[in-house]
This record gives C-alpha cells, structure tokens and sequence, in this order.
C-alpha cells in the first residue's frame, strides 16, 4: 500500500509549480483530480509537442492524474465542483491568477466553514498580502526578482536556470508543506491554509549569496559553469576538445590535484595558491596552468587522473547522454508511462521503495476522466451528456 492511498486531491492548477505537487502526491498514491477548462485545458498543454505530439513539461507533471473538465464561471459547474471538495477532498491545491480561487468560493475560509478537516494550499508569485501580491509572476520573472539572475551566467550577462526552478522550488515546497499538513492533521483533526511563494520558495534557495553578500559585503560573482566562490571548481577543455567538470573542496583535495593531476607537486607549496580564498582571487592565472596540463591529454585521460587522485569530476552531458546515463540504467531508474499519444519512458521517482513502487499511471488526456467523475457523484449518462452539451464539461 502507498503512503497516501485514500487521500483524494483536488487541483485547480496549470504551468508547473501545482502540477509538480500534486504529481507527487499521486506518485505517494493519492487520487489527484486535475480540473481543466473544456477545449482547453491546463495551458502547458500547448506548451510544444516534443513528446509525440505532446507537451514536454505537461508530460513530466500530469501522469497519474484524473482529467476533470469544468467551466468553473458556470454556476451549474461551480456547483460540481464544491459538492466534490466537500463529498470528496482531502486537499485543494490552486495556483491561478491572483484572487481567483477566491471568487470561485474556494478559499479556505469558505470551504473549512463547510469541511473542517480540509487542507487548502494556495500557490501564488508573491504570496496571498503584501504590495506585489496582485503582481503578475512567471518562473523567469522570479528568477530575476530573487536575485538568482545576478549571481548566474557570465561577467558579461546574466542567464536564466534552463529547468523551471521558480516554479519547481514552488512546487517542492507546497509539497512537503501538504504532507506536513497532513501529519498535522492526524493529531487535531483539522486541515489548514498553505500560502506557498514562489518569491519565498526561490529566495530560501539563494540564502548562500544572500549570507555572503550581508552587511553591504560584496556579492557572489558571475562564474558561468564555474563556483563563484571555490576555485578551481567547473568546466575545463581537454585536449581532444571535450570538457571536464571538476571540483576540489579542501587543502588536502589541492594538494593531490597538484601531485597526481598537474604532475606539479610544488604548485602546492606556492603562497599565491595557498587557500583557497588565494586560488579564487588568482583563477585566471590557475586556470591558464590547468588549461596548459590538460591540453595534452583526452577528457578520458583526465577524468582517469582525477580518479586516481579521488578527486571529484563528471562528464558535461547534454540530454541525449542522459537518457542513456550508464548509472541511471545500472540502477534500473526507467519505466514506461501511458499517454494519449503511446508509451513512453518516464524516470522513477527520486528515493528508494522496498514495498512496492511509486504510482506511474498514464498521462490523462484532456477530460478523459469527466464522465467517471461525475458518475461517482451520481450523476445519470443523460445528465452527463446535457452537461457536456451545455458547455459545463
């Protein structure tokens, strides 16, 4: 039996950060109802069609999941939708426009007055008060109004993290923040309000610059692929043009770099590369000297030295070399997935399960689930049928 089996989600959500949740709550085994708007949908279904004619990120977040399409502005599906939060919610997570929910009769004030032991949990930009509460708010948006963008990229220009992480750290946060809620609710029998920041969830994420940068200090530089404050630590060439990412933490660490990687013992021993606060301040010149070992040598020569040396390294793979990652396969982390355009491999969630796996169902097809829905609420076909003909569903 999974950890959350009996636990029914009802999710209001598009883009990312709520799907992520709830895509997890149901990989725990928790029924998650995913309500869509008729011919539409969540919007990151439109995102691309990379995956077979499907949208990559809806792909990743959405498996598992019961597709319930509901015009919520229409009062007869206003009505459906609070008869099965209250007959049959556990959770209600959300992440619209601003105030939104709220009009809709959804927030928790409203629906604990009608189920006590409700569990709401809001995922906004900003936040539920404040002055940027009504402020617009995308992943790259939140980049930028954290600080994230000034400390990642290059001196010359700032640069975005590829992976969505404003909504990502969102999404992890209304998580853990639900499963906590949860716990809490085995002890007092009562639900709660979760206000899950992006803003918030991204900043906890850059409190290493932010402490390095207290007091008016000076903050972390623009390193590109390298530690803005460890060095050397990041990519380097090798000699046959493919590159080495590698990362010394302590003295000990520099010293066998010096020995059995540079072939330079002495280097060790040189004030001017003494600390690592010293090697920082004089990268460009240690990088030259690494650049100048490393040239007659292939990437494969390199990562060998390094290993005998027990000094930490990776390859710098793009995605087609991840798909094939020898310890991903090693460790049996591929599954399939079921979606409307076929199966297709999907990674097994992060952690190990001695009972069983984690819940991997198909992807649901936009309201593929409607009529099953309602008909557990009672509803007759024919009412189904004036529903859909109606524009409710």
């Amino acid at each position: 039996m999974r950890p959350l089996e009996g636990i029914t989600v009802i999710t209001l959500e598009h883009a990312i950060a709520a799907p992520f949740a709830t895509r997890q709550l149901a990989d725990l085994g928790a029924r998650v109802i995913k309500v869509e708007r008729p011919g539409v949908g969540d919007f990151a279904r439109g995102y691309d069609e990379r995956v077979r004619g499907l949208a990559s990120h809806f792909v990743w977040t959405n498996r598992s999941k019961e597709s319930l399409t509901l015009d919520v502005k229409h009062p007869e599906a206003q009505a459906i939708l609070k008869r099965l939060i209250v007959e049959e919610a556990d959770i209600v997570v959300q992440n619209l426009a601003p105030g939104a929910a709220a009009r809709l009769g959804l927030s928790y004030r409203e629906l604990s007055a009608l189920k006590p032991e409700i569990i709401v949990c809001d995922i906004s930009g900003y936040g539920s008060d404040g002055p940027y509460r009504d402020k617009k708010a995308y992943d790259l948006l939140i980049q930028s109004e954290s600080g994230f963008l000034s400390v990642t990229g290059t001196e010359a220009e700032p640069s975005k993290a590829g992976p969505s992480i404003a909504d990502i750290s969102a999404g992890m946060y209304a998580y853990s923040n639900i499963l906590a809620a949860l716990l809490q609710r085995q002890k007092t029998g009562r639900g709660q309000h979760l206000d899950i920041s992006m803003l918030e969830s991204l900043v906890e994420w850059m409190n290493y610059p932010l402490y390095y940068a207290i007091d008016g200090a000076s903050p972390p530089r623009r390193t590109g692929a390298s530690h803005a404050t460890i060095y050397p630590y990041g990519p380097f060439p090798a000699g046959d043009g493919k590159v080495v990412m590698l990362g010394l933490q302590n003295e000990r660490e520099w010293g066998a770099f010096c020995e059995k990687v540079l072939l330079q013992p002495g280097l060790a021993r040189e004030e001017r590369f003494s600390s690592n606060s010293r090697r920082s301040a004089a990268r460009d010149e240690l990088r030259a000297i690494i650049l100048d070992a490393f040239s007659a040598l292939t990437s494969e020569q390199v990562i060998a030295r390094l290993e005998e040396a027990q000094i930490a390294n990776a390859h710098v793979n793009d995605m087609h070399a991840v798909w094939e990652h020898p310890q991903l396969k090693a460790r049996g982390r591929w599954r399939e997935v079921g979606t409307a355009a076929g199966v297709v491999p999907a990674l097994l969630p992060p952690g190990s399960w001695e009972e069983g796996e984690p819940r991997m169902d198909p992807v649901p097809a936009l309201g593929e689930h409607s009529a099953a829905i309602l008909a557990g609420l009672g509803y007759e076909a024919e009412r189904i049928a004036a529903l859909r003909r109606d524009g409710v569903i």
